[in-house]
């Protein structure tokens, strides 16, 4: 995010600056009276407006990732060597000026020096609330990045306990089939008990009777007689 921004600034301070350069080295020195006052008023707007990028840039510099922020550093140098080399020129081109063409130029010092206060407050004001507005939208953008995130955490773990939901409904399933195996088990088991419950019974009455009859037996031979 700081280095799109970056590469945004850089592309309107070389604006500025070729704009800048125009209006000094080849407007002003044709220009006179009204032209030329005009001409430096827009140049010295201009100045104002580079110094500001120069120092929106090395504020999202500050952000940018390291790489990125060791190769713009010395750009940045070669940018304010720029602005103070153009701002001299521009003192110069009015420190040329005639005392008359000074005075046409500029009329009442104070009241012009007020005037271009207030003019660059206002333009720094500006800059400020249009560099805030700025951070606002990347944090609106981080805000939507992070949404979507929790959103598709959201989707994630819903189908995770959708696909949890349907194991357990498969181990349920599998629970109901093994208690009813168990349950056949059971019944099978006492069947087979009650079988040989039966089975002994028939055998302790096999075993009675078989004693009741030898004892019969034994009885009519050697008693009966």
């Amino acid at each position: 995010m700081s280095s799109h921004k970056l590469e945004e600034l850089e592309d309107d301070f070389n604006l500025l600056r070729n704009t800048l350069n125009h209006k000094i080295n080849e407007k002003l020195p044709n220009a006179s009276g009204e032209e030329r006052k005009k001409l430096c008023r827009e140049a010295e707007n201009l100045l104002e407006d580079a110094a500001l990028h120069i120092q929106s840039m090395e504020t999202e510099l500050k952000k940018a990732p390291a790489v990125y922020r060791n190769q713009m550093m010395s750009r940045l140098r070669g940018y304010r060597r720029d602005i103070d080399q153009t701002s001299r020129q521009l003192r110069e081109a009015k420190s040329n000026f005639g005392s008359s063409d000074r005075t046409n130029l500029f009329g009442d010092s104070s009241e012009t020096d007020r005037w271009e206060s207030e003019e660059r407050r206002q333009r720094a004001h500006l800059m400020q609330g249009t560099h805030a507005l700025s951070r606002a939208s990347d944090g609106i953008r981080r805000a939507q990045v992070i949404s979507a995130e929790t959103d598709q955490i959201g989707v994630d773990i819903i189908d995770e306990l959708g696909n949890q939901r349907e194991s357990l409904m498969r181990t349920k399933d599998r629970l109901h089939e093994t208690d009813e195996g168990l349950s056949k088990s059971r019944r099978i088991l006492r069947k087979m008990a009650m079988g040989i419950i039966t089975n002994k019974v028939i055998l302790v009455i096999l075993i009675v009777l078989e004693v009741a009859i030898l004892g019969g037996l034994v009885y009519y031979k050697w008693f009966s007689k």
